[in-house]
């Protein structure tokens, strides 16, 4: 049996592990050994409950890196604020995944957003591969591609980011012995791209054939929704981070007549909710997403891949709160799709009630919504997640 280790290392909420999850479940059913590196040890927790691996926490990046622009301009600059702007950072961050996989000893090493996991793998001559949607997978063998979240960027900028990037990278592998990146999308994709999307809901709208192998999506898992009591719409919030607009957010779902079921990992972890109604409860773990969607009429969230792509499959609209690069370029393919609102290309202030009103009472989001889910009907996720299996197997032997 072969001995698979699954790493992450960048991005937050719960979608990272929820993938991790999907993909380790069929490897272990086989008898494989599988541990997990994980960025986040503690709101992964009960996520992941259950499953016989062993677990380790991810050398990440704790500083404050000075000099670099308030908006990344593209993936570049985003790991240059990351512990790459410096080579001999880069290489204490290294060291530790080195000192990780020497330790572990792995067949395969599998990152989800674990771009140094994927560099210490090199320098090791480990076999690599990567799993992931659109944003941290991106074109090969070309320039990582601009992020344009407001707006055109001097090409001028993004060369550069991309070249200090790969001078840094190319140092720590140097040190090593080991050959160097051509690209910058080479450090993310490592020696085995595997891209767990659909096009309609890649970042950088790449269309063509693909190949597209769809979301990685956990089955099951979650407690059962307690929907507040009452005769209005459903509608479930997923806030894994905190932010100013929420009670605003939840006061107008509820002037509208809403029963709102909301998940936030603070507010279940002890924190003052930022709303108290008798319309309104607090999930007190993470909810059973197919079941929820089953019986939901709206979904507001910060734009996660794995909710979002969740809420889509059972033709439920959405209204998207994004907090980064990657949520507000997912956010922004939803709305293109015409199946929900991206709350950050709205002006303000904001009219939350206008937006609620017209997700609930116009058609057009909820017949493109459905309209996405009759695309993808056949889609199995434990299918999917049987034939990365099989793909890893494959890897590891050869």
């Amino acid at each position: 049996m072969a001995h698979f280790t699954f790493c992450w290392e960048l991005g937050g909420g719960l979608g990272h592990a929820g993938r991790i999850r999907s993909l380790a479940q069929p490897l272990l059913a086989r008898g494989h050994r599988v541990s997990l590196v994980l960025r986040d040890l503690v709101l992964p927790r009960k996520l992941l409950a259950g499953l016989d691996v062993r677990v380790y926490q991810a050398p990440v990046w704790l500083h404050r890196t000075q000099g670099l622009p308030p908006e990344a301009a593209s993936l570049a600059e985003i790991l240059l604020g990351c512990g790459y702007l410096d080579s001999d950072a880069l290489a204490g961050l290294v060291d530790g995944w080195r000192a990780l996989f020497m330790g572990d000893r792995p067949d395969l090493v599998i990152a989800d957003y674990a771009p140094t996991a994927l560099l210490a793998a090199r320098s090791l001559d480990l076999r690599n591969a990567s799993v992931g949607p659109g944003f941290s997978m991106p074109p090969a063998s070309a320039a990582l591609p601009p992020l344009n979240l407001h707006g055109a960027l001097p090409p001028a900028r993004l060369a550069a980011g991309e070249a200090r990037l790969l001078a840094s990278c190319n140092a720590v592998l140097g040190a090593h012995g080991a050959a160097p990146l051509a690209h910058g999308a080479d450090l993310l994709l490592g020696g085995h791209p595997l891209l767990c999307t659909w096009p309609e809901l890649d970042h950088y709208g790449r269309g063509g054939p693909g190949p597209w192998l769809g979301p990685n999506l956990p089955a099951g898992g979650g407690i059962a929704p307690d929907w507040p009591e009452g005769a209005g719409p459903r509608v479930f919030v997923y806030w894994p981070l905190g932010g100013e607009e929420q009670g605003a957010c939840l006061a107008a779902l509820l002037r509208q007549g809403c029963r709102v079921l909301c998940y936030s990992p603070a507010v279940a972890a002890g924190k003052a909710p930022p709303l108290a109604d008798g319309a309104l409860r607090y999930a007190r773990a993470p909810a059973a997403l197919e079941e929820v969607f089953a019986h939901c009429a709206l979904f507001v969230g910060q734009s996660g891949e794995g909710s979002v792509t969740r809420a889509l499959l059972a033709g439920v609209p959405l209204l998207l709160m994004p907090h980064s690069a990657e949520s507000y370029m997912l956010a922004r393919r939803v709305r293109q799709l015409d199946a929900g609102i991206n709350v950050a290309e709205t002006s303000s202030p904001r009219d939350w009630d206008a937006m609620v009103r017209a997700l609930l009472g116009q058609p057009r989001y909820r017949d493109a919504a459905r309209a996405f889910a009759a695309r993808y009907a056949d889609f199995r996720p434990q299918e999917q997640a049987r034939m990365l299996a099989e793909r890893f197997e494959a890897l590891a032997a050869s």
